[in-house]
This record gives C-alpha cells, structure tokens and sequence, in this order.
C-alpha cells in the first residue's frame, strides 16, 4: 500500500517538474516576443499547453448564474477574440497581451514551484526524515 502512495507522489511531482519545465520554456518565448516587439514581419509564438491526464471527477455548474468549469464556453469566448493587429511593418506582437502573458505565465510557475516543494516536505514528513 505504501508503494501505491509513492507512486502516486511520484506522478504528482513528475507532473509538477514537467508543469515547470514547460513555463521555463514558455517564459523564453515571451519573452524573445517582447524582445522583437520592433522587428519588422515578427510574429509572436506561443506553447500549447502539455497534456495532462483526464480526472474521472467532474465539476458541475449547479445553477445558470454561476460560472462554468474552465473550458466552458458561457458568452464571450476570450480565446476566439483577435488579440492583434498587424502593424504596417508586419509585426504582430502586442505588448500589453505578451505582458499579461507573462504574470500568467509567472504566476503558474510560481504555484507549481510551491507545490512541489510542499509536496517534498510532506514526502519527507512521510519517509521520517522531516522536522
């Protein structure tokens, strides 16, 4: 039963590295974004987010006036919003939405450093080796 717990542990801190891996990388581009904000026929790149195994356990929106689960669509679709405009020059990049990008982007990184350490604590805790 104990291997089951650290197996368990061991894919959540697994996903945790890889949560982080990915905002280090995405972090660059941002940043090469806001780099080339002046360069002629740049246009911003983005990662896609890494997949993430499905949960069996789903939220439910138990009334119409409360928000949906993220991913639900109720209104205005953000995503589908042109975020951009293509200045004479050609360059594509929007500063104000790289920026909001990247405290997104920061504040992930931020939550999944948090927990992961938490969760080494709490590994320790378990093994005898914490406090």
């Amino acid at each position: 039963m104990a291997n089951t717990t650290l197996g368990a542990g061991g894919n959540l801190m697994q996903a945790l590295k890889t949560r982080m891996h990915w905002n280090q990388t995405r972090q660059k581009l941002l940043a090469e974004n806001v780099a080339n904000a002046d360069s002629p026929g740049f246009r911003p790149r983005d990662l896609r987010a890494p997949a993430t195994e499905k949960s069996s356990v789903a939220l439910v929106q138990t009334s119409p006036a409360h928000m949906g689960p993220a991913g639900q669509r109720n209104g205005f679709d953000g995503a589908a919003a042109r975020r951009f405009e293509v200045t004479p020059r050609g360059n594509a990049v929007n500063l104000e939405d790289e920026m909001l990008k990247v405290a997104q982007n920061q504040g992930e990184f931020q939550l999944a450093a948090s927990l992961y350490s938490k969760s080494l604590g709490l590994m320790k805790i378990a093994i005898g080796k914490g406090r």
